[in-house]
């Protein structure tokens, strides 16, 4: 379903981030007082009075970015105009007419029909009163808002409602799944997501750190809405250099918990290393079905075979030695849709139920070829199992004394549940209870 689209357009530090971070009614976009922050574009679904349409953020127009991305920007900006049935044409009230704005006026002129201006930072009532200049850019009086203090936001929505009334505005459906791509900077996230959507979506360059935000993309697969949510790559700790680094990364942490399933890429021509051990242990921590995507691997076939690549990635990477792994090349377009299927099956994985029979079955099995180790005078005596929740499947045992398993005992039940149970390749929660031991196991 296609919904109308309301872009957000201005030159760089109107607060345009921020304006959309206030239409939304929670923090999407990074905003920092640096130009050139946002790059690519950012969306989201939002409603009014259960009115739907897709609310875009832009980068700076005219902004000189650091990395030599400035054309990349434009380009994303120039798509950002081009599909919307509303362009929010935002200016900056306490600084007033500049050259930037005027050439800004000029991209947006040829759809001049469906332009709004917005004057911004009006945070103190005189404010208002200055904003009349903006008139001879010809698209009529701004309308006056602070995203700081929230003044004008009614005014704005209404203004939105309005303006888009009569398009295709019914709620969209909720997504099937939401994929997380995490990994280390240029470990390929960016392409892998512009060949999901079939269209550049994303910038893509061999400047480490381009993309900053997380990005939500939404694709149709077999008839079904899916979300990749492309992520900034992350560094070391160390090497974290600004506060813009810092805000990406807890966006690429925050992505891996709302999400079904994570694809973790690696680089195949890069060996592992700290930063994506620490992604393997945030995955790990988080209980999320992961799939371990070797990008570029058509740059590396030739020195090690797929085999002995996963060999080394169960001994370098043994948190996730249950997870399924995928060769790609994102450049070239060569398996990705069988990664989202496997993807797919993977959630249903997740969302799997098993019976007490069962599951008790396959802990009998267990603790006959393996029974616990003596731990403070006495071994513990497991007596049974229920599954309590899916994603992740938690199972809970009741133990005599939950204090008497040990952690390798532990690490032993969960490779048992792993090659016993419908759960071979996604995270089981383990969760040990006290019991009186007369308790019989089903």
């Amino acid at each position: 379903m296609s919904l109308p689209v309301v872009s957000i357009v201005g030159r760089p530090n109107v607060g345009k981030s921020s304006l959309f971070n206030a239409i939304v009614g929670r923090r999407t976009s990074i905003v920092e007082p640096t130009p050139g922050v946002t790059r690519d574009r950012i969306s989201t679904i939002c409603d009014i009075d259960e009115t739907y349409f897709e609310l875009v953020d832009t980068g700076g127009h005219g902004v000189v970015d650091r990395d030599d991305l400035s054309e990349d920007v434009e380009r994303q900006i120039q798509y950002a105009i081009n599909q919307a049935h509303l362009i929010l044409f935002v200016v900056d009230a306490r600084e007033g007419l500049t050259p930037l704005d005027r050439a800004t006026a000029d991209l947006i002129r040829r759809r001049a029909e469906i332009v709004r201006m917005v004057a911004n930072k009006v945070d103190e009532p005189h404010l208002g009163n200055s904003i009349g200049e903006y008139a001879r850019l010809g698209f009529g009086e701004p309308l006056p808002v602070s995203a700081l203090n929230g003044s004008g936001k009614w005014a704005l929505l209404e203004l939105i409602g309005e303006r888009i009334a009569g398009q295709s505005t019914a709620r969209p459906p909720d997504p099937a799944l939401r994929i997380a791509l995490v990994g280390k900077r240029n470990a390929g996230k960016s392409t892998f997501i512009n060949a999901l959507a079939g269209e550049p979506r994303v910038i893509v360059s061999e400047i480490p750190g381009t993309t900053r935000d997380s990005i939500d993309v939404r694709f149709e697969k077999d008839g079904r809405t899916l979300i990749a949510i492309d992520t900034a790559g992350v560094r070391k700790k160390n090497k974290i250099a600004d506060d813009i680094e810092y805000y990406a990364y807890t966006r690429a942490a925050d992505s891996i918990r709302r999400a079904d399933v994570v694809l973790l890429l690696i680089d195949a021509t890069d060996p592992v290393g700290q930063v994506d051990k620490r992604l393997v242990r945030t995955v790990a921590d988080e209980f999320k079905p992961c799939i371990l995507v070797i990008n570029k691997w058509d740059l590396a076939k030739e020195r090690s075979s797929t085999e002995q690549f996963g060999e080394y990635l169960t001994k370098i990477l043994p948190e996730l030695d249950y997870a399924p792994i995928s060769f790609t090349s994102a450049i070239a377009g060569r398996n990705i849709d069988s990664t989202i299927d496997l993807a797919t099956a993977l959630f249903r994985q997740a969302q799997t139920r098993i019976g007490t029979g069962p599951l008790n079955q396959a802990l009998r099995d267990a603790v006959a070829a393996h029974a616990p180790p003596s731990k403070r005078g006495r071994p513990a005596k497991l007596l049974y199992a229920t599954q309590v929740s899916a994603e992740p499947p938690t199972l809970v045992i009741f133990v005599n004394d939950p204090k008497r398993v040990t952690q390798d005992y532990e690490r032993y039940l969960l490779n048992q549940f792993h090659e016993r149970l419908p759960f071979e390749e996604v995270p089981i929660r383990l969760i040990f209870r006290g019991r009186r031991a007369r308790t019989p196991m089903p």
